[in-house]
């Protein structure tokens, strides 16, 4: 989808692989605070990740018949999701430490 030595697609380029009218992308904008395209020199860039939203957006609008206000009920959730998936990471990530932090007490115990 994207070339290698491109970061960003233009509104124009995302519409034609999207198969979503320029006017419904910035429609969508304004609906859907996730929908964040950068701005350079006044020109939306869509990353990798915005393409990725747009087409979940799509398919949950059109394919499986979601209202705006589903679709945004839908992208809170799976938010909600990734971020209790990342606190459990920091969770899990705390307990390694603990038990580091315990051997190298046991380790230090040994040496003295």
């Amino acid at each position: 989808m994207f070339e290698p030595d491109k970061k960003y697609l233009n509104i124009s380029e995302v519409s034609e692989r999207t198969d979503v009218p320029a006017h419904t992308l910035r429609y969508w904008e304004t609906e859907f605070k996730q929908l964040k395209p950068e701005r350079h020199s006044g020109i939306r860039k869509y990353s990798p990740l915005d393409v990725e939203l747009i087409k979940k957006i799509k398919d949950l609008l059109y394919n499986k018949k979601y209202t705006i206000e589903g679709v945004k009920k839908c992208l809170t959730v799976d938010r909600r999701k990734k971020n209790m998936s990342n606190m459990q990471v920091g969770v899990s990530d705390s307990k390694i430490l603990e038990e580091i932090k315990q051997e190298l007490k046991e380790i230090l115990d040994i040496l003295e």
